[in-house]
């Protein structure tokens, strides 16, 4: 069992009920699921799109990463996933953040996720559920918190 670390995002078809959908296909297969409360921020590429809902989701699986990256984009794909240009718009993007403490590089996945550092909507729902994590390769979820906790992101309530 390994524990892993899911980004969820949409801002198309109504997003909320989007992440919602999301996180009760995952508890079909995840075992333990713990997920963040929902954010909605501001686009963070072209900014002629709706703003987005995100949330990070936790669990452990039994999966393979590659496994479990099939299983995110058979998801993704049962809720229309529809991705109109990079960094636009979307029904649902399921990134894997993290697969246990390994560091992955494939033609298909890099773990941890290449940008997550870089991503208030991502750092700071991660933080919520795991405020102690240690990445990878050492550093500290908090120190990278410190740089988004004024963060302008509007928190949801889940139903």
């Amino acid at each position: 069992m390994v524990r892993v670390y899911i980004a969820l995002g949409s801002n198309l078809n109504n997003p909320l009920n989007q992440l919602e959908q999301a996180v009760k296909s995952l508890q079909d297969f995840a075992k333990d699921l713990q997920v963040s409360p929902f954010y909605g921020s501001k686009p963070h590429g072209p900014q002629d799109q709706p703003d987005y809902v995100n949330a990070v989701a936790t669990f452990t699986t039994e999966l393979s990463a590659e496994a479990l990256l099939d299983k995110l984009q058979s998801i993704e794909q049962q809720q229309g996933r529809v991705r109109l240009r990079r960094w636009g718009e979307r029904t649902l993007d399921l990134d894997i953040l993290l697969y246990g403490n390994q560091e992955i590089q494939t033609e298909r996945l890099t773990v941890p996720h290449i940008e997550m550092k870089n991503r208030e909507f991502v750092i700071v729902p991660l933080y919520d559920l795991a405020p102690d994590l240690l990445l990878p390769n050492g550093e500290k979820l908090a120190d990278i918190y410190s740089l988004f906790q004024d963060h302008q992101m509007v928190c949801f309530k889940r139903k």
